[in-house]
């Protein structure tokens, strides 16, 4: 029997291209080419879809450069139209096929991407894909409508004010100090701890907004949580939602906390602790919490979900990532590790559930 194919998109527009093309390259090298063919599909900064290398090592972080998709190779059209599985390939004026694509999976971080965008896209044309759908995929991305989803849920989340060109700083002036210092400056629709900032003086805040707003015009200041930071990697499978042990982060170094280079350039400096130790009912309701999150968004294959714990035992939920950073040092991948799940199963358990998802309204 024909082995059935898989696209692996990744790059895209937003700034966390770079870590998408790391993502792509771990999957690309653990997947397994016995079972799948494989098929690379890279955007460029730019939004040009083209045919991308499948060797693994042609994604990798090189001397602290993170790669990119170059704009040099043969532009990659979606089928025509819904029902069809044909991919098609543009090259020096000509057209040709690509093939059959059977499944897709949308290693796409940020804007433009891991936000419904591209998830909308394949759903225009019955693409069964990797991930959760429009909606939750659009809701994990913006930290003011998915706290808004889980506070509607009964979970608990933290205090927060929305900042937007319209509605700066000084109009909320009172509002923001009224959480108290320090505050958390966080880009409301980007990830990989891009643009965030702690602030510990108010005298920085609007330099933090500033900063937060090269990533997202919208910007949520959070008031910090005094506790230690856990999370949970969240995987549907056809017998329900399994959640993996609770993990903990520990950064050292120069890092206040799990900023950007903590996570892709100075892993010497970081910690994971999975699992990490919790009281039983904390660690039963930290588990608890992740599943209510997955599902309070209608989130589908995989989330990282990511709460704070106090003290005094009390969680707060921080939030959730419905496409995580899934190279073989991600956390998510290195919490399902420890629940008994290699990175070579996740990856074949994530493509078999896709492979079987209903394609059009469900």
């Amino acid at each position: 029997m024909a082995k059935p194919t898989v696209a692996i998109v990744f790059g895209g527009r937003s700034t966390e291209h770079g870590v998408s093309c790391v993502t792509a390259g771990g999957v690309l090298g653990a997947i397994d080419r016995d079972r799948w063919d494989v098929v690379a599909i890279g955007i460029t900064r730019e939004g040009r879809w083209t045919l991308a290398s499948t060797e693994p090592g042609d994604w990798r972080i090189v001397d602290g450069a993170m790669p990119d998709v170059p704009r040099s190779h043969a532009v990659v059209l979606p089928p025509f139209e819904a029902g069809s599985r044909e991919w098609r390939v543009v090259e020096d004026g000509t057209m040709r096929s690509l093939g059959e694509i059977d499944v897709v999976f949308p290693l796409l971080h940020g804007p433009w991407g891991e936000d419904g965008t591209v998830q909308g896209a394949l759903e225009l044309v019955d693409a069964r894909y990797v991930g959760s759908g429009v909606l939750a995929s659009a809701a994990g991305m913006d930290k003011q409508f998915m706290k808004t989803i889980f506070a509607d849920a009964g979970l608990p989340v933290t205090p927060d004010v929305v900042v937007t060109p319209v509605h700066g700083v000084a109009a909320q002036r009172e509002r923001i100090e009224a959480l108290g210092l320090p505050v958390f400056v966080k880009p409301a629709r980007a990830g990989s701890s891009m643009g965030i900032s702690k602030v510990s003086s108010w005298d920085a805040l609007e330099a933090a907004v500033a900063d937060a707003q090269k990533h997202d015009p919208k910007v949520l200041i959070e008031a910090a949580v005094v506790g230690r930071e856990i999370e949970t990697a969240v995987l549907a499978t056809p017998g329900g939602l399994l959640t993996s042990p609770p993990g903990e982060i520990i950064t050292g170094g120069d890092h206040d906390f799990y900023d950007f280079d903590a996570k892709y350039l100075d892993e010497a400096a970081v910690t994971l602790l999975c699992p990490t130790s919790l009281e039983p009912a904390v660690a039963a309701t930290v588990a608890d919490y992740a599943k209510r999150a997955f599902r309070a968004i209608g989130a589908e294959s995989l989330a990282r979900v990511d709460v704070f714990v106090t003290d005094a035992g009390g969680v707060v939920v921080n939030e959730i990532n419905t496409m995580p950073g899934f190279t073989t040092t991600s956390m998510y991948p290195r919490m399902a590790a420890a629940a008994g799940i290699s990175y070579r199963e996740l990856i074949e358990t994530l493509l078999t559930v896709a492979l079987e998802r209903p394609v059009g309204l469900r």
